[in-house]
């Protein structure tokens, strides 16, 4: 049987320092799961879904972080051991492993928080596009900070490079003017807003028409009607011009109808009719322009035009109404004796003129 002094002695040694620090880093690795266990059913039980975040956040992190602390201090161990420089010196090791920790952590939480917010867990009055924007926005900050901090901790010059930059900036500008087109045409998309993830857009200038499905900071993917995704660089929306038929108020019925001539008696009633139809009617807008007039002696036909909004803007609901308000004023018409005209052309015969008729 071992006394501690002879236990002590054998520790001594590297390698059984080594296999030590092993065991206890799987202890603290379980004993860690132990307690984020404990905290996510503590964190589950309370309305506060930040918690939630902060403790899923933290899961992979330290999980990892205590590896590492282990792989670090074995790999340390081998170091002083052999004479060898496999690791930068310890108070950089630790500030640059705490610092990506770190990062990964808020990065997580960030993301975690992101998902919570898109999928309504959490209320705001901000747009999935705004929503979106300012979470890349913290990713990319945090990024570029842990990138300043690991740099400045291993010695190199933080004035250094933000002054290769300012040098280089114009070559890689021009390099990348397209790449940086599309960015700030993505950010001005965040800025101004023309439209927003799940709006209806369209371009009269190019044949752009869709759903807008994501807006990232180089393409803004758009799913088409027939169902195709397309890709539209960013840069393209500072040029063009963009409906967002999405923001309308109102949906218009605009429809020319016609009659035949031999109902000219019945065109002023069959328009008054049809007016007091619109004003009565339930889904049609009054407080927005309504008229119906007789319009136009066309080729075959007397024209008269509804103009109109309906309440609703959804494409179906819409259809709907429309095919009611045009069944309603073909009721109209058939009750005043009249009759909706078609395409056609009168052929008139002179009385003194013979006709012949000829069999081959």
């Amino acid at each position: 049987m071992f006394s501690m002094d002879e236990f002590f002695e054998l520790i001594d040694v590297w390698w059984a320092e080594s296999i030590l620090a092993v065991l206890i880093g799987l202890l603290v690795y379980v004993f860690a799961q132990q307690v984020i266990r404990q905290l996510k059913i503590r964190a589950s039980k309370t309305r506060n879904l930040f918690d939630d975040a902060v403790v899923g956040a933290l899961e992979s992190p330290v999980y990892y972080g205590v590896m590492l602390a282990c792989i670090a201090y074995v790999l340390r161990q081998f170091q002083l051991e052999f004479d060898l420089k496999l690791l930068p010196k310890n108070e950089h090791l630790y500030v640059v492993s705490a610092a990506v920790l770190f990062a990964w952590f808020v990065m997580r939480l960030i993301r975690i928080r992101e998902n919570q917010i898109l999928k309504g867990r959490i209320e705001t009055k901000a747009d999935k596009t705004t929503i979106s924007a300012i979470f890349k926005l913290l990713r990319i900050s945090v990024v570029v900070l842990t990138c300043l901090v690991v740099f400045q901790t291993l010695g190199v010059s933080v004035s250094g490079i933000i002054a290769f930059g300012g040098v280089g900036g114009a070559a890689v500008a021009f390099a990348a003017k397209d790449l940086l087109a599309n960015f700030f045409g993505g950010l001005m998309v965040y800025l101004d807003k023309p439209f927003a993830v799940g709006d209806w857009v369209r371009s009269p200038d190019k044949n752009i028409e869709g759903t807008v499905e994501n807006i990232g900071w180089r393409v803004t993917r758009i799913r088409t009607f027939d169902q195709r995704p397309l890709y539209v660089p960013n840069s393209v929306f500072t040029q063009i011009s963009i409906e967002n038929p999405s923001r309308m108020s109102h949906r218009r019925i605009y429809e020319t109808i016609g009659v035949r001539y031999k109902d000219f008696s019945q065109v002023e009633k069959i328009c008054d009719d049809v007016e007091a139809l619109l004003k009565q009617h339930a889904d049609i807008d009054e407080s927005q322009t309504l008229m119906v007039n007789f319009n136009k002696f066309a080729d075959s036909s007397l024209e008269f035009f509804i103009y109109c909004f309906t309440h609703t803007t959804h494409w179906q609901t819409f259809h709907g109404i429309k095919q009611d308000v045009l069944l309603k004023v073909g009721e109209i018409i058939n009750k005043h004796g009249a009759e909706i005209a078609f395409p056609s052309r009168s052929l008139y015969m002179e009385n003194h003129v013979p006709v012949v008729n000829q069999q081959a």
